[in-house]
């Protein structure tokens, strides 16, 4: 049965909620991974209105779209970010920023998140894609030099922090996929390593795999998956551009996106370096059956024309497993 491929909405969050539905319905998309900003889920309202879930609902099902996730990546990464500071405030609703005192900040990020589960579980979905945030972000450089003790603390507190939000996910049967991305607490490939184990492995916690973060630090997304297999609990599909020349730097000089001068840059699913065949085999083998999604950015094109050609790129590509080896008429006596 061949996976659906949906359309992540983060991006299309200045769009109506039904005027998104019917351009995605348009496009071919089976169904959206929705944000819980812009007009597009309220998580509060969702966690205690029958009435409010019910509208939702009936938006998706007259443009024909199905619900397998939901995303909440701006309040999880108020979390257990330090600092808090100007960036939080442009990008979390009113009530998590109150009067921006960050260990409060912090507080009702983490309630919220609780409520997103519980929003979920209304929705009818098992799973939350997301951030976490991270003390210790800020020293990815390693200069000027950083206790280990310094490093090992961040990890006590993203699990101090996030093991009673996974509480209430385990309460309520929905799985959070912590987005693997610079500036998270696992954003690597050791990184994650290290986040699982800050909490115990438990099941609540696993992954979002997105290729495009790996590819512009030379990790290789298709040996991720393999070897995070068990943890693989949604897909986004969002590529990336490497354009390193001998001037153009890894990270990118505080240069904006799109600017010729970067090392690399997002672009549309299709027009990168990702190794889509491989990744999309490599998923086959681990038996992931879950949603495929789309996560539109890209500097240089126009987004209705790049959502347009990105379901079609891997609807192309998603190809099921045969039902048996090719070898296996070999010995049958036929």
């Amino acid at each position: 049965m061949p996976r659906p491929i949906t359309l992540f909405t983060g991006q299309w969050a200045d769009l109506p909620f039904e005027q998104l539905c019917r351009l995605a319905s348009e496009w071919g998309y089976d169904g959206l991974e929705i944000a819980c900003w812009g007009d597009h889920l309220d998580v509060r309202r969702a966690a205690s209105d029958d009435d409010y879930v019910a509208e939702r609902k009936a938006i998706l099902a007259e443009h024909g779209l199905n619900l397998w996730a939901i995303s909440n990546h701006l309040v999880g990464q108020a979390v257990c970010d330090d600092p808090i500071d100007e960036r939080h405030r442009a990008i979390l609703p009113a009530h998590v920023w109150g009067d921006g005192e960050p260990e409060g900040v912090r507080r009702r990020a983490a309630e919220e998140m609780r409520t997103t589960a519980r929003a979920a579980a209304r929705l009818g979905v098992d799973t939350v894609v997301g951030f976490t945030g991270s003390a210790i972000w800020k020293y990815v450089a390693m200069f000027p030099p950083v206790p280990e003790a310094t490093i090992e603390a961040g990890y006590t507190d993203f699990a101090d922090r996030w093991n009673p939000i996974l509480d209430v996910f385990d309460e309520v049967g929905v799985r959070f996929a912590h987005e693997v991305h610079p500036s998270e607490i696992a954003y690597d490939y050791w990184s994650t390593h290290a986040a699982l184990e800050a909490v115990g492995h438990r099941t609540a916690f696993g992954l979002n795999w997105d290729p495009s973060h790996m590819l512009w630090q030379d990790i290789d997304p298709v040996s991720f998956l393999w070897d995070f297999r068990d943890r693989i609990y949604h897909v986004d599909c969002k590529d990336t551009r490497r354009r390193f020349d001998g001037r153009n730097g890894r990270l990118s000089s505080h240069l904006p996106w799109g600017d010729p001068r970067r090392g690399w840059d997002f672009v549309s699913t299709g027009h990168g370096d990702v190794p889509w065949e491989d990744c999309f085999r490599v998923l086959n083998a681990i038996g992931y059956t879950g949603p495929i999604s789309i996560e539109w950015e890209d500097a240089g094109m126009d987004r209705l024309r790049g959502a347009a050609e990105a379901v079609a790129f891997v609807r192309d590509r998603l190809f099921d497993r045969p039902e048996a080896s090719f070898d296996a008429v070999f010995g049958s006596g036929s």
